[in-house]
């Protein structure tokens, strides 16, 4: 029986006052959905740039905070990271350029007597997977050029053109992405107290005390994973270098210089066999056993360096099990490509902390 104290319509009215309300609702989310694709679509030419800048400033907090701990002051701080980081971009860059320019002309010049000599093609090129006729293909080319790389190379001038312009064009667009990264990190440097409050605050409001540890879980993934790849990357580089340089090998310094690129991709890296594998092969044809025999042995444990140096250096900042931290860095590789590497630990760890917290919360 309705409410006598009810008046006629009310009943009517309350249902056109809800319908209002989820209407106005409705167009309020829109309107905020509209602003989100809006500002992702301004940020999209800069997200790689954004998220590497920001996997720089996470990487650098420690130190960062260890500077401003000794009294250096936030603007200071990012200015003498900024010049950090452009020392170790660029002075090697600058130091390696004439080095480079000189080994690879003297490799050249080793590749040119080699073949000058009128070598036999080894039969097990051809059996090599995937690129073995073209390697075939290759030596003949020397073997008919004289050793004169130049000429052998010539029927492929139009496609090596390509590929150069091609690889000018992405090394550009690398040193554009790197500028804007490093400019982002410097910004993420300065305010990044306030930035970090801020964001704290509202991952606090959103889920409490999980969503707190889910932060300091992502960062900790990124710092690690940061350190993981470019340790790695160096001590393979290292290695290699004195590897080859110990045994003689022309061009140690650039081939090592290739292996420090190959490793950092990380989809080069298991081609860094090709180097040290190729090494020891022409060791071995200038009838130096020993020191061929020493390459082998020597880029075997340059290889097994990155199955246990990364997840070791991983590990130390992920509190997660290591299976779970190199399923994260390989998946979100192939995911998501480099920044891959950093996004999928991170997304892994922090549900590996929701799930924790989920786990050990009370039923109900």
């Amino acid at each position: 029986m309705p409410d006598e104290t009810t008046p006629a319509g009310g009943t009517h009215r309350q249902l056109g006052l809800g319908t209002a309300g989820l209407i106005e609702r409705s167009i309020t989310l829109l309107m905020v959905v509209v602003l989100l694709v809006g500002v992702l679509a301004i940020l999209k030419p800069f997200a790689a740039a954004i998220l590497f800048g920001a996997t720089l400033a996470i990487a650098a907090w420690p130190l960062r905070q260890w500077m401003i701990g000794r009294g250096v002051g936030p603007r200071l701080t990012a200015v003498l990271l900024l010049l950090l980081s452009l020392l170790v971009i660029v002075l090697p860059a600058l130091i390696m350029a004439p080095v480079l320019t000189d080994e690879l002309k003297a490799f050249t010049e080793s590749v040119e007597n080699y073949f000058s000599a009128t070598p036999q093609r080894p039969g097990w090129i051809e059996n090599v997977p995937l690129v073995g006729g073209k390697l075939a293909s290759a030596w003949d080319g020397l073997l008919e050029a004289k050793g004169d790389v130049a000429t052998a190379l010539a029927p492929q001038s139009e496609i090596l053109q390509r590929w150069l312009i091609t690889a000018a064009r992405a090394l550009g667009d690398s040193v554009v992405q790197m500028i804007l990264a490093l400019i982002v990190a410097t910004m993420f440097c300065i305010n990044g107290s306030k930035l970090v409050e801020e964001l704290d605050s509202i991952v606090v409001r959103l889920g409490g005390a999980t969503a707190h540890a889910s932060l300091l879980a992502a960062a900790g993934a990124v710092r690690s994973v940061s350190y993981g790849v470019i340790g790695t990357a160096l001590a393979q580089a290292a290695l290699l270098v004195l590897g080859l340089a110990l045994a003689g090998v022309p061009g140690a310094t650039t081939l090592g210089f290739v292996g420090l690129l190959l490793s950092i991709s990380q989809i080069g890296a298991p081609l860094l066999v090709l180097i040290w594998g190729g090494a020891a092969w022409w060791l071995f044809g200038q009838d130096q056993v020993g020191w061929g025999s020493f390459m082998v042995a020597w880029g075997i444990l340059v290889s097994m360096v990155d199955n246990v140096l990364k997840p070791w250096l991983i590990g130390r900042g992920i509190r997660m099990p290591m299976p779970l931290t190199i399923l994260g860095v390989f998946g979100g590789f192939i995911a998501f490509g480099f920044l891959g590497l950093f996004i999928g630990p991170t997304l892994l760890a922090v549900a590996f902390v929701l799930l924790q917290a989920w786990r050990t919360s009370p039923p109900g």
